[in-house]
């Protein structure tokens, strides 16, 4: 589990310095990897806005953070058969996560930085919340496909008395003329000898003899007789009073039957090939939204921190988990000097949400995100 850290922090002498202290401590321990995170200038506007701007931001972070694991999390639930490959659809702007956040480029032509920033977050808000629309309603529909196929699967796989005889019943098992037909009777095994003792005496146009076993469970065995059509509702009877399951069964309607379930199956094929390029895609798609509205993040929270005119340095930080604690303790002792309120002994504060930790405390301007929300088990 990996996780990065998206901070800033001024470019006055003394805080240049730690950046470098930060960047050889990190070097010389393997403490963490440390990558300039690229933010343009984007547009302050007036202060209230500004504000105004970083609560929209902070709701929206939250949002889409939840669109991205309902997108994750219905892409390992849809892919199940092969969850291995379930990394190599999770990836943004087709390379790998990781790669993507260190490696960070503003999309100019999605989000023209020449808009207001209460501009580029309604634009990151709209498609946030089209895709999580989309994802409830492409994934309600195939979960659809996949419910009734699964039923019809379901009949193949019952006992006797109820699943499908389709491969177990061959045309030739069946007589059916004007005057005779075939009926197929579920009997349990301890009742196997009184089957064949009784069965030609449960009606007087029963054709002795007829009787064969087709197939056998573990709980008993499906037989067919030959007997009269004039016959049939009072053999039924009868076997009933004797505990023997007439079933219903018709070749024909038997065969449409098999060929509903590999229509479904081959539509539920088609809907899974589309789905998961859906997935792929609005992954992708949603992601790289993520990251550019933590970069805005970044950006609103500096200036509000650190004052205008805009002159921050930003960096993103990803280490594991083990290290983590440790990452945090030298941030807090490079940069105290940025805030020298910050109490030694303060506990952290951070959220319950996997992947967002905003810690507001912090003397320089920090977000957080850890990768269990992408984990694949």
């Amino acid at each position: 589990m990996t996780d990065f850290s998206f901070i800033s922090v001024p470019l006055d002498k003394t805080s240049l310095t730690s950046v470098e202290k930060l960047k050889h401590i990190i070097a010389k321990t393997n403490l963490a990897s440390c990558c300039k995170f690229s933010i343009p200038d984007l547009k302050v506007g007036i202060l209230d806005s500004l504000l105004s701007v970083s609560d929209d931001l902070s709701k929206l972070d939250t949002q889409t953070e939840s669109v991205i694991k309902k997108t994750h999390q219905t892409m390992r639930e849809v892919m199940e058969q092969s969850s291995d490959k379930v990394l190599e659809n999770t990836l943004a702007n087709g390379v790998e996560l990781m790669s993507y956040m260190t490696k960070f480029q503003w999309d100019k032509a999605k989000y023209p930085t020449a808009l207001p920033l209460s501009s580029l977050t309604d634009i990151i808000n709209k498609e946030v919340s089209q895709m999580e629309t989309e994802l409830k309603s492409r994934a309600a529909a195939y979960n659809s496909v996949k419910m009734s196929l699964q039923s019809l699967e379901h009949k193949l796989d019952g006992t006797l008395q109820t699943r499908s005889l389709t491969d177990i019943v061959k045309k030739e098992d069946l007589v059916v003329s004007e005057y005779l037909t075939t009926l197929l009777v579920v009997v349990t095994r301890g009742s196997y000898m009184q089957w064949e003792r009784t069965y030609e005496s449960l009606s007087e146009f029963v054709v002795p003899r007829s009787s064969r076993k087709l197939y056998e469970d573990g709980e008993g065995g499906l037989f067919s007789v030959i007997l009269f059509k004039r016959a049939v509702a009072e053999f039924k009877a009868k076997a009933q009073e004797s505990k023997f399951t007439v079933r219903n069964y018709s070749f024909d309607m038997e065969v449409k039957k098999q060929q509903e379930m590999k229509k479904h199956s081959v539509h539920k094929k088609e809907q899974y090939g589309i789905f998961v390029r859906w997935l792929k895609v609005n992954f992708s798609e949603v992601f790289v939204a993520w990251i550019h509205l933590k970069a805005m993040r970044v950006f609103v929270e500096s200036v509000l921190r650190y004052g205008l005119p805009v002159n921050y340095q930003a960096l993103v930080l990803h280490t594991d988990k083990k290290h983590s604690k440790k990452l945090r303790e030298e941030l807090a002792s490079l940069f105290i000097h940025l805030d020298p309120t910050v109490a030694a002994g303060k506990t952290e504060v951070s959220c319950d949400i996997p992947g967002l930790c905003q810690h507001e405390y912090l003397s320089y301007v920090c977000f957080h995100i850890n990768t269990n929300l992408l984990e694949v088990s």
